[in-house]
């Protein structure tokens, strides 16, 4: 995080009045913490010398120094609020920035009979997400499992012939280990074919579909090649229901491409090993005269060159992005990718223009 802009209370007038987060220090104990739209004017309502209701929150005379730092999106805006919760009230980080712990599917791979669980903590397993919420993660389960036949129960099998199984059992909707109609190494070859779904993010399934589907065709077997296309469509379905972040969590990575704070530039924010890393500005003005030596796509080759995951997933960070990227009030655009090896760069360079495109637009109509 940047160092920040400093000011005293009596210098309220040269404080730019634009989206930024500070802090309030008094002569003694803790600051008060807060994000903005409008520095000035939210500075003014705290500090004013105007008589106040009691109900409002009225600084003035109790402030001796103000730190603020300037942002250009929503984005950087929720991780600078967040670095400093933790920083200055590390035991109420979760009531100051309101940050829901993100869901994930878990593949119990540790697990003699492996089924799938929602959780919202990371450990041993094959972990698949985030997702929007709780019943987007619930939904994306139940007809997940419904092009499998892995077990639903939550109890530690014993198996046993005389097992009462379940319902799902008698749909042929499990294989039905707990009363020993498969073997474990069967059981375990299904839970594989589930954890192949989940990190090719359906293409194993669709693929077999595919080719199934293909020489029923082929046979005139065309019952059977519609029963196949309607299965390829149901794959595709839950596919989609998954969202657009969703994926195993070692290869959860990408970019959002966000306003700068600075003048004539985006902000790329990488997100690596489920961890954002610092921004990093891409300047527009430099365009003009770059072209003639390289193209935007080599620029932001050599902005993204090093980045790589080190550190373990970081779910405040995870958090953070599904509320950034689900929101209504989101400004910029998110481009997801499995490896820092295969960046969609060009890509990139279209949400840069649209990104800077809509900046201008709004800078012209504040103006106006």
């Amino acid at each position: 995080m940047r160092e920040p802009l400093t000011a005293l209370p009596s210098d309220l007038e040269s404080i730019p009045d634009r989206p930024a987060v500070f802090l309030l220090w008094a002569g003694q104990g803790a600051p008060y913490l807060a994000r903005t739209a409008l520095l000035r004017r939210r500075l003014k309502r705290l500090l004013s010398n105007r008589e106040r209701l009691s109900s409002v929150l009225n600084l003035r005379g109790v402030v001796e120094r103000i730190e603020y730092w300037p942002t250009g999106s929503q984005l950087e805006s929720a991780l600078i609020h967040l670095d400093l919760a933790k920083q200055h009230f590390p035991d109420d980080v979760e009531r100051i920035t309101r940050l829901k712990p993100p869901v994930f599917l878990r593949l119990t791979l540790d697990n003699a009979f492996p089924r799938t669980m929602l959780t919202t903590r990371l450990g041993r397993g094959l972990y698949y997400g985030p997702f929007a919420g709780r019943m987007a993660a619930e939904r994306f389960q139940n007809e997940m499992l419904d092009l499998f036949q892995l077990r639903r129960c939550e109890e530690n099998l014993a198996p046993a012939p005389d097992h009462p199984g379940c319902i799902y059992g008698e749909m042929n909707k499990c294989l039905r280990p707990c009363q020993q109609v498969v073997s474990i190494e069967e059981y375990r070859n299904e839970a594989a074919r589930v954890e192949q779904f989940l990190r090719t993010e359906g293409a194993s399934l669709q693929e077999s579909a595919e080719t199934a589907r293909d020489q029923a065709s082929a046979a005139m077997q065309f019952e059977e090649a519609e029963r196949l296309h309607q299965r390829l469509n149901r794959i595709a379905e839950v596919k989609a229901s998954a969202g657009d972040l969703a994926r195993t969590v070692d290869r959860l990575a990408g970019v959002a491409v966000v306003p700068s704070a600075q003048s004539e530039a985006v902000d790329l924010f990488f997100l690596a090993g489920g961890r954002w890393l610092e921004p990093r500005a891409f300047s527009l003005s430099e365009t003009a005269t770059f072209l003639q030596t390289a193209s935007m796509d080599r620029r932001l080759r050599e902005l993204a060159a090093g980045i790589s995951p080190g550190l373990s997933p970081d779910l405040e960070h995870l958090a953070i992005l599904v509320r950034w990227h689900g929101s209504s009030w989101r400004d910029g655009e998110w481009i997801g990718f499995d490896s820092f090896e295969k960046i969609p760069y060009r890509k990139i360079v279209n949400a840069v223009a649209r990104v800077a495109g809509e900046a201008t637009r709004e800078f012209d109509n504040q103006r106006s």
